[in-house]
């Protein structure tokens, strides 16, 4: 029998692949939430699909997203970048990508990590929606407001609440499944103690 999936990504295999075994899935390490606080500000006002399809281009142009080396990109890197077809050649957003990879070394040495600031959000835990249908899942929530003000304070680009919210559901500091998804309850279980 088929499995139901989230409405959002039936029907093409790279989106269902990343549904089944990554979104929602709580992330604690500090490089894989850089690559999709990346990944999530090259996606604003594209679709999800565009980057995903570009993921490993991605991750070849930015040293696999290694956010030490991306802090000390000069002029001809950027001139690089920006010559990359495999990329989003957006030149606000490859400048953004230097200035995030910088400022989110400052939480680490302010923290300890990313992952201790950016889960005492909420307290260390995942939070879970009952969500019927995909589509009524919220864009923006006052957390992710919270979330995004306190990261454009600290110097952050392209981190509007939109673009963290969706970082959120991607990191699984939120479960966004459906409730009838097979990997609704999957998720659940990941939750860290």
């Amino acid at each position: 029998m088929e499995k139901h999936r989230c409405g959002w990504c039936v029907g093409d295999p790279l989106y269902e692949a990343y549904h089944d075994l990554e979104w929602g899935v709580p992330v604690y390490d500090d490089e894989t939430l850089f690559e999709f606080l990346i990944l999530e500000t090259f996606q604003a006002g594209l679709s999800w699909i565009t980057i995903l399809r570009k993921r490993e281009n991605f991750r070849t142009a930015f040293d696999r997203f290694d956010y030490k080396k991306i802090a000390k990109y000069d002029e001809d890197k950027i001139a690089e970048l920006l010559e990359n077809a495999g990329i989003i050649r957006n030149k606000l957003k490859v400048r953004a990508t230097i200035t995030n990879a910088q400022n989110f070394m400052k939480i680490q040495e302010e923290f300890g990590s990313f992952s201790k600031y950016i889960w005492n959000f909420t307290n260390g835990k995942p939070l879970h929606n009952t969500l019927d249908y995909y589509k009524n899942a919220p864009a923006t929530t006052t957390l992710s407001d919270t979330i995004s003000k306190d990261l454009k304070k600290r110097g952050f680009k392209f981190v509007g609440s939109t673009v963290i919210y969706a970082h959120m559901q991607a990191t699984g500091m939120v479960n966004d499944h459906e409730v009838g998804c097979f990997r609704y309850e999957e998720v659940k279980t990941l939750s860290k103690n």
